[in-house]
């Protein structure tokens, strides 16, 4: 196998100061041979007791300021969210053997950019964000079916429909980026890159 980092490391970990320019590296790999959703990810957040929460999410963006996704800002990740700020994200991509791990501060986006997103989404989806009390208990799945018809008609513009106040997304600023790659015998790979005085530091874990 070529090896070309500096650090004996697989090449596919390249020579890069910037963790954010192999991370986009790596999900257009993924992007050409994962089967569905290479930008699928786990969101682990706390409440302000330390009671863990983890569940699916999609990316949606990702640039020096951050890793974003969006959802219902009463849910029970966006309440973890506002008791503790902090969240890790894991993105695990079975057909390249590789798998990272983002962890980070978490804040609010902006109302322009949530309502860019919202305005890019189709329509049935939009109508759900208005229709969904997400995470609240459901009696009955027609209750949730009714809602959503009693919001088509309430908003039967199909391209005039206003972002929800309660729905919005949430920006993960990393300070740390982790990128693991299997390994025969369990000898995997790993790299970390940790932000010291606002500049990345890397460092080659143990497996």
């Amino acid at each position: 196998m070529n090896q070309k980092s500096s650090f004996g490391l697989n090449e596919c970990f390249l020579d890069v100061d910037n963790p954010i320019e192999l991370f986009k590296i790596w999900l257009e790999k993924a992007k050409k041979h994962e089967i569905s959703d290479p930008d699928a990810l786990s969101l682990a957040t706390s409440d302000k007791r330390g009671n863990p929460s983890i569940r699916m999410v999609l990316l949606k963006n990702v640039s020096e300021k951050g890793f974003i996704f969006y959802t219902n800002l009463n849910s029970k990740k966006s309440l973890n969210i506002e008791e503790n700020p902090k969240a890790a994200m894991c993105f695990y991509w079975k057909s390249l053997r590789r798998q990272i791990i983002v962890i980070g501060s978490i804040n609010q986006v902006d109302d322009v950019i949530a309502d860019k997103y919202f305005n890019s989404r189709d329509y049935e989806s939009k109508i759900g964000a208005w229709a969904s009390d997400q995470s609240e208990t459901l009696n009955n799945k027609n209750d949730l079916l009714k809602k959503i018809e009693e919001y088509k008609k309430k908003y039967s513009d199909t391209k005039n429909l206003p972002r929800p106040k309660h729905w919005s997304g949430w920006n993960l600023m990393p300070s740390s980026i982790e990128f693991w790659l299997h390994g025969k015998n369990r000898i995997h790979e790993r790299l970390k890159y940790n932000k010291v005085n606002n500049e990345w530091q890397k460092t080659l874990l143990n497996p």
